[in-house]
Order: C-alpha cells, then structure tokens, then sequence
C-alpha cells in the first residue's frame, strides 16, 4: 500500500513529505495519524527502481505474531523475516503434487535478465497459452512491489517467489524448486524466469544479479525443460557494452550456462543492429541454438500490452528492439509449448 509520510525532520535538507510503501503482511496496515519508522536508504542514495521510502514499523500498533502455515522463512536473520509456506512442504495443498515431481515435461522456458522483458514476453504468447512467473531475488524481494504484475491481471496463471524472493502466489525455496511449482501446481504451458523489479550492477562483467540467467539455464536443462534466451538487444542504450547482445547475456549464456538454449533473434532488425548481433552470437558456444523468429504482428501486440513498457527509462518506441527480442522468444517458447 502507498501512503504520503509527513517526516520528523532531522535536517534542512529533508523533504517535508515523502512517498512510502508498507507491506501489510509484513507491518501491518498503517492508518491516517499512525506514527511509523521509514527506511530511506533508496531515496537518500538516488537509486531509480520506485523513489519509495519503506515502512519498517508502525510501533505504535504492531501486527500480531505469524502463526503460520509454514515454516519457510525468508528474508532471513533480518528484522522483517518472513514465514511462509513453500508449495512442497509438508502440509501444503500441492505437497502431493510436488512431493515425487521431478520434470518439467518438456515445458519452455523463457529466461530474460530484467524484470521489463516479462509483459513483452507475454505479448508475444497467445492469451490462450497458461504462463507461469517465476521471480528470482536478483532484484526486489517482495513481488507485491512489482506494478507489472498488479497490471496484468488474469494473464498470468500465477506468480512463484524463490530465493529471498517472497509474495507470490506460491512460494519455492530455490529455482529448481520454482520451476516444478510452476509446471505442475500452476499448471503452466510456458514459465517465464526473471528477476523482480530493479536489479544490482557494478558496471563489470560479473557484477550483475542477471547473470543468474545463466545458472536458470542448467537448472530448466536438469529438470527435462527447454531453455528459451530473451537477449537483451538495443541499439537504443548509450552504453557501448550494450549495445548489440549485451555483454550480460553473452556472459551469462557464454560462460555461465553449461546446457543448451535456444537463443531467440527478432527478424527484421534494421542492418546495423542485426550484424552487431550476429557478430556477438557468433562468439558463444556452439551447444547454443539461434533461432531467428518472424516478428508479424508483434509490435501491435506490444503497443496494446496492458503495462507501460519500460525498460532503463526508454519505452516501446525508444527502445524498440528490446522489447521485440523479449516478444520473440516469447513467440517462440508458445510454438515449442504446441508440438
């Protein structure tokens, strides 16, 4: 929930209000008049992803103790950890389901480094086709956070939270696990991996929360799925070592993921662009397939998608490459998901 916080000053230099999300299930609900402990440590270093201080606390009316189900916990050993109940455990209504579950049956799976690749991906599968969301903790942690996923509504059949991730529909203590939830719980044609809104970089090679694509790759390959890259493609980014395939992906799929993927390009790429791109794919391994997908129909189905497409501050028209690629492999993870 969003709440506007007047703030005890400590300098002149503090705003006199600021915007700020509370988690419920976490803090309880804050009401007009409630006096509440911030953590403003995003908005004090500038980061983009929201520009929201974070209810820690309303220590005048604190939520009664969680008595489960469950005894997942995550965010652990912090002041705000969180019980949950993980879709296996014992007590949970999929446990029968996912107590001997052990293949994803040939399920695709699209794996896309940033959370803004998961509405164009979605674009590019039929409504008809159930897709599930599987949210890594490379960036946010709660998945109430994500506006995305407030938006599409009915479109996904669910959302599952690994990791430190938690909010989903169902919950799963590694991608592995996320993966079968997925597949058998949700009941998913096609899986989308990606990590939550925002996500951590350095500016290096390796120093970049989305190079887990890379381990999401050998995880899909071990569980008998089909890996399916969304690259990240721009000839939009002013930053040279994205421009072309980033370097996150040739990274991730060059170095990290052992087991094969398809690896999907958007056709009609203007001449430039699709030579960069041919040129970075050439210097990946050859277990890797490139498939190169019509893309007939697409843009008319990002432009009507039901989020804002947003992907560093560019949208649709900014960036349209990028989000042409992640609609293509979505296309192609819904053919694979027919045969």
């Amino acid at each position: 929930m969003e709440y506007e916080v007047v703030l005890d000053r400590r300098t002149p230099d503090d705003p006199e209000t600021v915007r700020a999300l509370a988690y419920p299930v976490l803090v309880g609900e804050p009401a007009v008049g409630d006096r509440v402990l911030l953590n403003t440590t995003a908005l004090a270093l500038g980061l983009g992803t929201g520009g929201y201080a974070l209810v820690v606390a309303v220590p005048d009316r604190l939520p009664p103790d969680p008595t489960g189900p469950g005894h997942v916990v995550k965010a652990r050993y912090t002041p705000l950890q969180a019980v949950v109940q993980a879709a296996d455990e014992e007590g949970a209504p999929y446990r029968s389901v996912l107590a001997d579950a052990d293949d994803l049956g040939g399920m695709p799976v699209v794996l896309a480094d940033l959370h803004s690749a998961l509405p164009a991906v979605l674009a590019g599968v039929p409504a008809d086709v159930p897709v599930a969301y599987l949210m890594t903790d490379g960036g946010a942690l709660p998945a109430w956070f994500s506006r995305s996923l407030a938006e599409l509504g009915g479109r996904l059949a669910g959302t599952v939270t690994v990791g430190q991730a938690f909010g989903g529909d169902l919950e799963a203590t590694n991608t592995h696990a996320g993966l079968l939830a997925c597949r058998h719980a949700l009941g998913a044609a096609v899986t989308v991996v990606a990590q939550g809104p925002g996500n951590l970089g350095t500016g290096t090679r390796w120093g970049y929360s989305g190079v887990a694509v890379g381990e999401a790759v050998n995880a899909v390959a071990a569980l008998g799925g089909r890996p399916v890259g969304s690259l990240r493609i721009s000839d939009a980014d002013p930053r040279p070592r994205h421009q072309g395939v980033s370097h996150h992906s040739l990274t991730a799929y060059g170095r990290v993921a052992l087991a094969p993927a398809d690896l999907v390009v958007p056709a009609g790429l203007a001449a430039g662009l699709a030579a960069r791109v041919a040129a970075d794919l050439r210097t990946l391994p050859d277990r890797h397939r490139v498939v190169t997908v019509a893309t007939d129909g697409l843009l008319d189905a990002l432009a009507a998608s039901p989020v804002r497409l947003s992907t560093m501050g560019r949208g649709l028209t900014e960036d349209t490459a990028y989000f042409l690629a992640a609609a293509a492999a979505g296309r192609h993870a819904a053919a694979l998901a027919a045969t």
